[in-house]
């Protein structure tokens, strides 16, 4: 196994958290947060915006799974499940600014995807998926069944959180906004994939023709 290879554990494998941490801790009643640094920010601040985009991002593809299940398209799902456990590396990274004095040690600890091994991975899937898709002239609308439809949605929160990253560009790895770019990709090609595999037909778009004026005769 690679050092890179990614386990996804049962629930039953994963070490249960005590009853007694309780889930709220009321420290973000005033409407802030603390980064991983210890920093604290407001809410509205473009780091949990991108924060709170890439977490929409793995409850898509969560969503998508859930409707991929016992499927034609099912062996996908262990690529997703890859996916949403790289998201929540990408938020460490994004919750440590790159820039945060004094904490070397919290850095190294999220440098994310340092030798560029995720994002190549995403375009060997995207190259394996992409064969014996059929060829269309026209704009492919999200369509293709539920969890096809489902991963045309995961792209454009995908494409959204890319565009929360760019802020933030200076504070980030640039392999994380590599893979949030390619991830965009491979969710298309999945998507287009995916209706292949299950049979369902793609919409492609057609001009809409509207009232006939007296500048089109």
């Amino acid at each position: 196994m690679s050092q890179h290879d990614l386990t996804i554990k049962a629930p039953e494998e994963v070490k249960s958290y005590p009853a007694t941490i309780k889930v709220y801790t009321r420290t973000g009643d005033k409407g802030t947060s603390s980064l991983f640094t210890g920093e604290r920010r407001s809410k509205d601040d473009a780091v949990f915006e991108a924060l709170g985009n890439t977490d929409e991002l793995s409850s898509m593809l969560g969503l998508a799974i859930a409707y991929l299940q016992a499927t034609p398209a099912d062996t996908l799902i262990s690529r997703l499940e890859a996916i949403q456990c790289l998201l929540q590396d990408v938020g460490s990274n994004v919750a440590t600014p790159l820039n945060t004095e004094k904490q070397t040690s919290k850095i190294s600890r999220t440098r994310f995807d340092p030798d560029g091994y995720h994002c190549e991975q995403l375009e060997v899937w995207i190259d394996e998926l992409s064969e014996g898709l059929p060829v269309h002239r026209s704009f492919i609308l999200p369509s293709g069944g539920l969890a096809a439809s489902t991963l045309h949605v995961a792209r454009t929160v995908c494409r959204r959180a890319e565009r929360s990253l760019i802020p933030l560009k200076d504070d980030v790895d640039k392999e994380t906004l590599m893979f949030v770019n390619r991830l965009s990709d491979f969710l298309f090609v999945a998507a287009r994939w995916v209706a292949m595999k299950q049979g369902v037909s793609e919409r492609i778009y057609v001009r809409q023709q509207g009232r006939s004026t007296e500048f089109d005769k």
